[in-house]
């Protein structure tokens, strides 16, 4: 292959350990992986930081762990990707010590933001330019006319709205383009959802307020989530159709996961970085790695 393809995961903190046990797995049996494929970034937040957008992450995490969570993937050569996309951000937030703590730890040249508002934007870019900025799929931008002019500014990357994933004339449009054209393959939104933008607004708010007490009226709601939703709708692309996707250029695919359970983001990953025959033996990996690690730290609390 002459080209690589960058995968882009969930959930830098909160899938910290099945990541990191990924990356493991990657380097140790390269050969049960579908070739060519690389981890792009991990994309997320640390908890509680109020830039945070798309899905709320209360919490909070103590410079130390920052920095060691940072130093986990880099010194991977893995970009740590954070999802500044709060479209509720004023110019107060801008000076947040939080956030602007974890910018200057993270301010290497290795790692990335999803930008969204352009206030934040701006001062992002001014403050911190060593950083790769990416627009946002919750900017909803779902004309071709407004895709094209998003790819004229400065991004890194741009992320297609998954309501385009298939629409031919928009991907035939892109082609030129393509290495700087992020897909998101397995949405499990409705596709059009009429209350997307409202939800990402709410999520924000709430990241805002340290508030979740009250849930969001989303018409996709399920108690439990699994892979196999993914696969139902429209805008999933499956491994036989990415083989296509790649012919035609495209290098970025981006997996869903906050916000969801562990279980159905693992499943991803084997399904689409793992070859077909090698995908039990890379789950029992795994499963046994998971294992360890709860070992060590029950181990560790009873010292």
């Amino acid at each position: 292959m002459d080209k690589y393809v960058y995968w882009h995961l969930p959930g830098f903190c909160l899938f910290k350990n099945l990541n990191q046990i990924l990356i493991n797995l990657m380097k140790s049996y390269p050969d049960c992986f579908n070739e060519g494929y690389r981890i792009g970034s991990v994309y997320g937040t640390f908890p509680g930081a109020i830039w945070n957008g798309g899905r709320t992450v209360l919490g909070f995490t103590p410079k130390g762990d920052i920095e060691r969570i940072l130093k986990l993937y880099n010194s991977n050569n893995v970009p740590v990707r954070f999802t500044w996309t709060s479209p509720l951000i004023e110019e107060k937030h801008l000076t947040d010590t939080y956030c602007n703590l974890i910018m200057r730890l993270a301010d290497n040249g290795q790692n990335q933001v999803l930008v969204n508002t352009p206030i934040l934007e701006e001062y992002l870019k001014t403050n911190y330019p060593n950083f790769k900025y990416i627009s946002s799929t919750t900017k909803r931008i779902t004309t071709q006319e407004r895709l094209l002019e998003e790819l004229e500014k400065d991004y890194f990357m741009v992320v297609l709205d998954y309501d385009m994933n298939h629409d031919e004339e928009v991907l035939k449009s892109l082609e030129p383009m393509a290495e700087r054209v992020e897909i998101l393959v397995d949405e499990i939104c409705f596709p059009g959802c009429p209350k997307r933008t409202e939800h990402y607004k709410d999520e924000s708010r709430k990241q805002l307020e340290y508030e979740v007490s009250a849930p969001f009226p989303c018409p996709n709601k399920k108690d439990i989530r699994c892979f196999d939703d993914c696969k139902k709708r429209p805008a999933f692309i499956s491994n036989t159709e990415i083989k296509d996707y790649i012919s035609r250029g495209f290098q970025n695919f981006k997996l869903v996961g906050r916000g969801l359970p562990q279980q159905m983001v693992e499943d991803s990953y084997i399904y689409y970085l793992v070859k077909e025959d090698k995908q039990e033996f890379i789950r029992e990996r795994i499963h046994k790695a998971m294992d360890d690690i709860r070992k060590a730290m029950a181990q560790q609390m009873r010292r």
